[in-house]
């Protein structure tokens, strides 16, 4: 069972549900130590306190805001959790929106929030139920490790889960990304919804879904342990170049997201044909006419 983050409550308007917070990912990547090259000793990062130049235990560490180089405030972490504010010690539910309206900018690490005990049994049931049936997500604000943060609750399974949200002003404007004005054409817009139709799944379930890197590391690590040859590294696929043609592009694109699949030749799905340009080379003949007309017209009359 994961350790408990937080202990607290939800507020929903007059309803209080008593809940621990614990996180609801697990980190499974493997991890390195620093070690000096030359003799592989272990280098650590020691915390000294500058005035009396030695190593400091966490115990005697605290926090401090500078107000100005001669001026320091030291702030204390019961202070902090004594604030004058709402949220402190409550994840308080200020309103309900449509899960579509959330830019997935501003959502962050997620943690289930678990009833804590048989009292809050029921309040925490009732909010899930409603939260299931209203079809929305809850924002909520609540305080931890010293700063007032923005939360969405959503529910997954029989849990409640609390995703971390940034606040609207720290997500940064895309306007000066994006790129200027290109034609895209409605051949080219159908052929990439046909690559997605294809790259479509039901589920992240697959090889592709499998972390490849920590996998390979582990091996290489064995290898390293047993004293044997490294893992070869697999041959790299040569570079496609530039892309001259965007359909000609999608459309193998297509073939390789099929033949990973294993579809066969009865589910092909055919890219449109690109429409001919009839239109130009009406539009250049009918210019070619009107530059006869100007020409004929501009010829001097004969006289009588």
């Amino acid at each position: 069972m994961p350790r408990t983050v937080w202990s607290g409550a939800i507020s929903f308007g007059l309803v209080t549900v008593p809940i621990h917070v614990v996180s609801a990912t697990e980190d499974h990547s493997i991890r390195f130590h620093q070690y000096h090259l030359e003799d592989m000793g272990r280098v650590r990062v020691r915390k000294i306190c500058e005035l009396e130049d030695r190593e400091v235990t966490q115990g005697e560490i605290g926090k401090g805001y500078e107000l100005s180089k001669d001026t320091l405030i030291a702030v204390t972490d019961e202070e902090l959790r004594e604030m004058p504010l709402p949220t402190a010690k409550a994840i308080e539910i200020a309103a309900f929106v449509p899960a579509a309206s959330i830019d997935p900018l501003q959502v962050g690490d997620g943690y289930y929030l678990q009833a804590d005990g048989p009292v809050a049994a029921k309040p925490y049931t009732l909010l899930r139920m409603a939260l299931e049936r209203s079809a929305k997500v809850a924002i909520a604000k609540y305080a931890w490790s010293g700063r007032e943060r923005l939360g969405l609750l959503r529910v997954r399974d029989d849990a409640i889960v609390l995703h971390a949200m940034r606040w609207p002003d720290e997500i940064r404007s895309p306007h000066e990304l994006a790129p200027g004005a290109v034609e895209i054409s409605e051949d080219e817009i159908e052929g990439a919804q046909a690559l997605i139709d294809h790259m479509t799944r039901d589920s992240l379930e697959g090889s592709e879904f499998v972390d490849h890197y920590t996998d390979a590391l582990a091996e290489v690590i064995k290898a390293k342990r047993e004293g044997h040859a490294l893992p070869a590294a697999p041959e790299a696929e040569a570079p496609a170049g530039q892309v001259v043609d965007l359909m000609s592009a999608l459309e193998a694109s297509v073939q390789k997201a099929r033949a990973s699949r294993g579809e066969g030749d009865a589910d092909v799905h055919e890219l449109p044909a690109k429409k001919k340009t009839t239109a130009k080379k009406t539009a250049k003949k009918a210019a070619a006419k009107k530059t006869t007309a100007r020409k004929t017209a501009a010829k001097p009359k004969r006289s009588a």
